[in-house]
């Protein structure tokens, strides 16, 4: 039967009266909470203006409280509604294809605007349809799955049943609401008067445990992926009373990492559930029972309560293998591929899933394949789904498809392409030139975070015809930006800068380098997934470059430094702000909650101390000017107390010192926790603990050899950390004047503290400048080399500061940046000695949280 668009529809309720959970929280934000009365009166009135006829209403996914009143509206002014992904491209290409009545847009940070394309309907629709899902995750698919309430509801009630979920737990948008399964955690928490959280927040934000921990989150939602960045994000270590269960679906988890969350769940009192589901089927099909994770963890488990799994033969099949086949009141109406369709009659309830499985004790059943993984190849039926596995068992991630008779195989790293190609045919028994294998800079993901093939398909097929796109700057440009400057092949356009585990030193390269092609360089870009900066890259200026500030300063101290020891000019205090830079870049790259804190720091001494051992060691031996204590840094300790020869390296072996020492404080997961809790408050306290040992060593003004001891100069560093976390302008306004009130009086020499607080106030004030290309390319060589440059300018201006100052200055940076250059290699040797992906948290996010209400608490 189908109803025509102008039939008025009644006021539907698609998981129940909402009102009848009266006032407890029913959505979650960082701004507060709205009841379940409040949610209801506003679905209510929302739905007001939908209800004279039925309208096909396409709806932007948001995180959002609008997005989920507009979609709640909608359900229940029986109006079909199409869930698609933001972004203007995306909505033309849905209303192209189906030619809604009523398109709203709901805006990442709130608000939804609604554009009514006709006061009718031009479709008409089956009485149950409800929602229309992408089953690809592109959305610019023509084929749309088709979902009845009845649909909604059953998958919505299982879910709650096997989850055993209540009124008193509290879900979270750890994934986003315009795909099935995040859909389906607000579908299911909606229909026992659950709360769920709102947020756009990665799980590697402190913002989103911030909300998670105030807001007595139960459970936790994730794919794949997911896990892999609370693998980085010390997930392990976070003490959460309130999580009750994990669930895991979107794509096959490795069985030994089923284990490890399972056992890591045990450990902390909550249950991990492994989910297997389809669009097709709303949501979830199987579930594995925590109690089974342990001896079955390549399982898929078993159907969820009201459903059925059984196994169909297929041909040429392994024994014991077929295809899955689900049925259940969950099953989608069918597919819809033109408007048209949405008036079509529901197919029967049964599923066929494309997955190859085989049938295990409990009841449970092990997904294997693809029917649709396999090809052929001389004759021999080949599965690719077993080439990845094969290859993966030999160290290599790589993806496969089959062409033409052919297999394609695509790998990340250089490294792989040949034993890939070679392991690829032993094992199918083909020739070698019938394997192809491409490198590239990553492996391509659906929406929903799955293997891409048909994406893959088709740059095997544009490959073969030699077809060439042009190239603009773009995520795998970038990316491959990153891997060179940082000398690693596991970069993704998913890691950020600081995500990656880089340094102050690389910093300086990548702001430069990123600079040139991406053009101005947006706020916080180190923290910024290298995705999202290149959908934000704008034209690129006409005049000069973009850069951080402190490369900037960077290059002008180290330039003061060596021209005040050839007398060009006084401009002292350079060494100083150094320190001060130090502090700022340690806070930005370097910290965070997660147990890998205290080793990115001790790899950030590791690449000072390295070029710097090397070449004051080989002086000591040549010239005989520097003794053990120098090339040891404990000058400090075994050194004179008035300054000779000796104390030239003072700032590097300050700064060794006090990183160490920042190490061995961090290595406490109790001070780690609360530095990520309190960023700014914590640095206060250190800065103001530094101040207190210089006035307790020192006094307010430093004599002699006072300015160049570790703990005199602390202060310098603390001061630089302070800067980083001030993130409003009450905090950069009282960082200013502590600033200037630490500094002037230090030296007594008002020139030399004048360049200390001003080159501190313009890190603080003027996040980025743009210069000239040629004098960026400058300034850019020159802070990337200062380390090197304050090393070996002490063997050079010597023999040219009295005749030829000028020609001191500059050949003392030009020895600089060859040392820097010709030691670089062994800086990136003892980098690739770290473990490839060591878990690491990322670094607090420079965007400050919101606070979160007391009415957040139930």
């Amino acid at each position: 039967m189908t109803v025509t668009g102008s039939a008025p529809s009644p006021l539907r309720h698609p998981f129940g009266d909402l009102a009848r959970f009266q006032d407890r929280a029913a959505l979650v934000t960082a701004e507060g909470r709205v009841s379940y009365a409040e949610l209801s009166d506003r679905v209510a009135r929302r739905a007001e203006a939908w209800l004279d006829c039925r309208r096909l209403v396409v709806l932007t996914g948001a995180n959002t409280v609008d997005f989920v009143v507009a979609y709640l509206a909608a359900l229940s002014a029986g109006c079909p509604v199409v869930v698609v992904p933001g972004g203007e491209e995306t909505i033309s290409a849905v209303t192209g294809a189906w030619d809604p009545d009523v398109v709203v847009r709901c805006s990442p940070g709130g608000g939804a605007l609604d554009d009514v394309r006709r006061p009718a309907s031009a479709h008409g629709f089956h009485p149950d349809l409800a929602v229309l899902l992408s089953t690809s995750g592109s959305t610019g698919s023509p084929k749309l799955v088709r979902l009845s309430h009845d649909n909604l509801t059953s998958n919505a009630t299982s879910i709650a049943d096997y989850l055993g979920l209540t009124a008193d737990d509290c879900g979270i948008t750890s994934l986003p609401l315009h795909y099935c399964y995040g859909l389906s955690v607000l579908h299911s928490h909606l229909s026992v008067g659950a709360a769920v959280v709102l947020t756009d927040s990665s799980v590697v934000d402190a913002c989103f445990w911030d909300l998670v921990e105030r807001a007595g989150v139960t459970g936790l939602a994730g794919v794949p992926h997911t896990f892999d960045l609370l693998d980085r994000s010390g997930f392990g270590e976070r003490v959460l009373p309130r999580l009750r269960y994990v669930t895991q679906a979107g794509g096959k988890l490795e069985a030994e990492r089923v284990r490890g969350y399972h056992r890591a769940g045990r450990r902390s009192g909550w249950d991990f559930y492994v989910m297997y589901g389809q669009t097709e089927a709303t949501a979830r099909m199987a579930y594995l029972p925590p109690d089974l994770a342990e001896a079955w963890p390549q399982s898929i488990g078993r159907a969820i309560p009201g459903g059925m799994l059984r196994l169909d033969p297929v041909q040429g099949a392994d024994d014991g293998v077929g295809e899955l086949v689900y049925s259940g009141p969950n099953v989608m109406m069918g597919y819809a591929e033109h408007p048209r369709d949405l008036a079509l009659d529901a197919m029967p309830a049964e599923l066929r899933t494309g997955d190859l499985a085989r049938a295990l004790p409990h009841g449970l059943f092990e997904v294997v394949g693809r029917s649709s993984r396999f090809t052929k190849v001389f004759g021999l039926r080949v599965n690719l789904d077993d080439v990845e596995a094969h290859l993966a068992g030999h160290g290599i991630t790589a993806r496969c498809v089959g062409l033409e008779g052919s297999i394609d195989v695509f790998v990340t790293r250089r490294r792989d392409v040949r034993p890939a190609t070679e392991l690829t045919a032993a094992l199918c028994g083909v020739p070698g030139w019938v394997v192809t294998t491409r490198r590239l800079p990553e492996l391509p993901l659906t929406a929903s975070g799955k293997p891409d093939h048909r994406r893959l398909g088709e740059l095997a097929g544009a490959s073969r015809r030699r077809e060439s796109v042009p190239q603009r700057v773009d995520a795998a440009d970038l990316r491959e930006l990153y891997a060179r400057v940082l000398d690693r092949d596991d970069v993704t356009v998913d890691d950020s800068f600081v995500g990656l585990g880089a340094d102050s030193l690389s910093f300086v390269e990548m702001s430069v380098r990123l600079g040139e092609r991406v053009d101005p360089l947006p706020a916080n870009w180190h923290h910024k997934p290298i995705r999202e900066i290149a959908e934000g890259a704008a034209q690129r200026s006409r005049w000069g470059t973009s850069f951080d500030t402190t490369v900037l300063l960077r290059a002008l101290a180290t330039v003061f430094i060596v021209g005040s020891h050839v007398e060009l000019f006084d401009l002292t205090g350079g060494a100083h702000l150094l320190l001060i830079l130090a502090g700022y870049n340690l806070a930005r790259f370097h910290l965070g909650s997660g147990p890998g804190t205290s080793a990115r720091i001790g790899w950030a001494v590791t690449a000072i101390l390295v070029p710097s051992v090397l070449w004051i060691g080989a002086t000591a031996l040549v010239f005989g000017d520097y003794d053990l204590s120098t090339v040891t840094f404990l000058n400090w300790a075994l050194g004179s107390d008035t300054w000779d020869d000796r104390w030239r390296f003072w700032f590097l072996e300050c700064l060794v010192w006090i990183i160490a020492g920042v190490a061995v404080l961090l290595a406490s997961a109790r001070v780690r926790r609360l530095e990520a809790g309190h960023p700014f408050g914590f640095a206060l306290a250190f800065f103001s603990g530094a101040m207190a040992l210089r006035l307790g060593l020192t006094g307010w003004t430093a004599d002699g050899i006072d300015h160049y001891t570790a703990p005199i100069v602390l202060w310098c560093v603390a001061l630089g950390w302070l800067g980083a976390r001030a993130r409003s302008l009450p905090q950069r306004v009282l960082v200013s004047a502590l600033g200037v009130l630490s500094v002037v009086g230090f030296f007594g020499e008002p020139s030399r503290e004048g360049v200390v607080w001003a080159g501190l106030l313009i890190a603080l004030w003027l996040p980025t400048v743009r210069l000239p290309r040629a004098v960026a390319w400058f300034v850019g060589l020159v802070a990337t080399s200062s380390l090197a440059v304050y090393l070996t300018h002490w063997q050079v201006y010597p023999h040219l500061e009295v005749d030829h100052p000028w020609l001191a200055l500059f050949a003392s940076l030009a020895v600089g940046v060859g040392y820097h250059h010709a030691s670089k290699p062994l800086g990136d040797a003892a980098r690739r000695l770290r473990p490839p992906r060591a878990p690491h948290p990322a670094p607090t996010p420079p965007p400050p949280c919101n606070a979160v209400s007391r009415s957040l608490r139930r």
